[in-house]
């Protein structure tokens, strides 16, 4: 009753939607120039042969997909690759990390025409869906056409999983249309099988399958020369407050460490002048990376408010907080720091990381602080101790890598739904022929 009465609602309220989007779009929310793509209307043609359709909602998910996206396109040469995301700032990432012979496009909003027209055009012969965007009309079109969807990285956090004990009929008919639930932790497979999911695994965390952020190794070595060896610490992947209590932070510390410099990473750098505004006006020097402004021997703090360059902070910083988890919830990926030499410290809010976490504090990699006074007491013991964060910064890359075999076994567990693709997929073409 509650799936008619929701496709019903949007069936119905076309008007309205669009008029949401429009003031998405004003505020620089929505992608004007591709914004039919959110109406379902194709922003270029379908590759002729077998088409895998994978979808990610954010940065985060996005990113996950990547490993899976170039070993399908190493496997399956044949066949491209659609990997659809519901923000600008995904977009534009996908745009410069997508392998060639997969292509980026925006996933159409929750309304059933607009769905419908975009499988009428791209006619996917998989799906792949991530960890938990399960839209109604998005898994019940396809499902109705009888294609095969599988569910990978499949998270249920505490949250998602309050609101689906409410509303169970509707999450089990959901997950029914999936031929296979793949979750990322035996935690999250346990809470795909209480919520009527039909088939569920859990082979690991696609995560850990991924490359070290990437980095420009130029633009590493001039600034890591500019830095010229003084200490330094990363808040990173910040949101509303926490660039602030960075800071703060910052202040607490400067006296007991000469030269400090604190580098903020918001999530969303479009917040860079407003972020900037806000620190100067707790006396703090500030260069502003977007603005162009390079630090200088007096900067406190860099403020790193550019896009895909999280990799080369995670490599000069040594010291690493993992933003949205003080003053907000959920957390951010803390595998990406593990992964590039950092210690990490992280608030409690880690609530999408649960797993993680746990791994990476019981290997000794990663630390939980309660509140911005435990964050500074963190931030100075680890930079007083060099040992001591050369050991953390061991122990998470031990662990970051421990996994990696990961994308083999998803591989080994979609090869059931390749294999028609494979059969299916014209030759390559080889060069000179």
């Amino acid at each position: 009753m509650k799936l008619q009465v929701y496709r019903a609602a949007t069936a119905l309220g076309g008007p309205l939607i669009r008029l949401y989007l429009a003031r998405r779009r004003a505020r620089g929310k929505e992608d004007a120039a591709r914004f039919g793509e959110r109406l379902g209307h194709p922003g270029r043609p379908r590759p002729p042969g077998p088409l895998v359709w994978l979808h990610g909602a954010s940065v985060g998910e996005s990113l996950s997909l990547l490993p899976l996206v170039q070993r399908l396109r190493r496997d399956l040469p044949g066949a491209a690759a659609l990997v659809t995301t519901g923000t600008v700032t995904s977009a534009r990432l996908m745009a410069e990390r997508l392998p060639e012979g997969a292509f980026h496009q925006y996933v159409p909003v929750d309304r059933a025409a607009w769905v419908r027209t975009f499988l009428d055009h791209w006619r996917p012969d998989l799906i792949l869906w991530s960890e938990s965007e399960f839209w109604p009309n998005l898994l019940c079109e396809p499902a109705a056409r009888g294609i095969p969807m599988v569910l990978v990285n499949g998270r249920v956090s505490d949250r998602a999983l309050a609101t689906w004990r409410r509303h169970r009929g509707l999450i089990r008919h959901l997950l029914a249309g999936f031929a296979l639930c793949l979750g990322q932790s035996p935690r999250d497979a346990e809470r795909l099988r209480e919520l009527g999911a039909p088939r569920v695994d859990c082979l690991g965390n696609l995560k850990q399958a991924a490359a070290p952020l990437p980095v420009d190794a130029a633009d590493l070595a001039a600034l890591d020369a500019a830095l010229d060896g003084r200490p330094r610490w990363l808040a990173a992947s910040t949101h509303a407050g926490e660039e602030a209590l960075a800071g703060r932070v910052h202040r607490a510390l400067a006296g007991r460490h000469p030269g400090l410099l604190t580098i903020v990473v918001p999530r969303h750098p479009d917040r860079g002048a407003a972020v900037a505004a806000d620190l100067r006006r707790q006396g703090l020097a500030v260069a502003r990376r977007g603005a162009g402004e390079a630090p200088a021997v007096d900067t406190d703090v860099l403020l790193a408010d550019t896009l895909g360059e999280l990799g080369l902070f995670y490599r000069l910083g040594g010291v690493a907080f993992v933003g949205k988890s003080l003053l907000a919830e959920g957390g951010q990926n803390p595998l990406e720091p593990a992964q590039l030499g950092c210690a990490v410290l992280y608030g409690p809010h880690m609530g999408n990381f649960t797993d993680t976490v746990a791994g990476l504090e019981a290997a000794g990699a990663a630390q939980a602080v309660a509140d911005e006074a435990a964050l500074a007491a963190a931030v100075d013991r680890l930079l007083a101790d060099p040992a001591e964060r050369a050991r953390r910064a061991a122990a998470g890359a031990a662990f970051a890598t421990a996994r990696s075999a990961v994308l083999d076994d998803v591989m080994a567990a979609l090869e059931p739904f390749l294999a028609p693709l494979r059969a299916a997929a014209p030759e390559p073409t080889r060069a000179g022929a």
